[in-house]
C-alpha cells in the first residue's frame, strides 16, 4: 500500500531552520497533489503548503516568506523548508497526498505518520 514517511523534525530555537521530508512509496509525488499540514493537540489540523503536479505552489499566510515546498522527482520525495522558526510553529507536522492534479479541491487520500518540529524562544 502507499506509504508517505516524514522526517527531519526536532528541536530548535526561534530563528533556526529544518527540512522536513517526506519519502513516499508506491505513490509518484509529481502525478498527485501532495500537501504538508500540521496540529498541535486541541486544535484543528493547519493546512501549511500544497503542490500540484504543475508545480504551483501554495502556502498559507503565516509561513509565507519563511517556508517553501518542494520536490525532488528522482528521490520520489517532497520537501518542507522551514526557516525563521518561530514558537508558534510547534506542532506535528504531516505529509498527506491527494489523488488529484489540483490540490484546491476535495479530501487527501493518504497520510504520513507525522515528525514532531518544536521551537523555543
Amino acid at each position: 500500500q502507499v506509504q508517505l514517511v516524514e522526517s527531519g523534525g526536532g528541536s530548535v530555537q526561534s530563528g533556526g531552520s529544518l527540512r522536513l521530508s517526506c519519502a513516499a512509496s508506491r505513490l509518484t509525488v509529481n502525478s498527485v497533489c501532495m500537501g504538508w499540514f500540521r496540529q498541535t493537540p486541541g486544535k484543528e489540523r493547519e493546512a501549511v503548503a500544497s503542490i500540484d503536479v504543475y508545480g504551483s505552489t501554495v502556502h498559507v499566510d503565516s509561513v509565507k516568506g519563511r517556508f517553501t515546498i518542494s520536490r525532488d522527482n528522482a528521490k520520489n520525495t517532497v520537501y518542507l523548508q522551514m526557516n525563521s522558526l518561530k514558537p508558534e510553529d510547534t506542532a506535528m507536522y504531516y505529509c498527506a497526498g491527494k489523488l488529484d492534479f489540483r490540490c484546491y479541491a476535495g479530501s487527501y487520500n493518504f497520510w504520513g505518520q507525522g515528525t514532531q518540529v518544536t521551537v523555543s524562544s
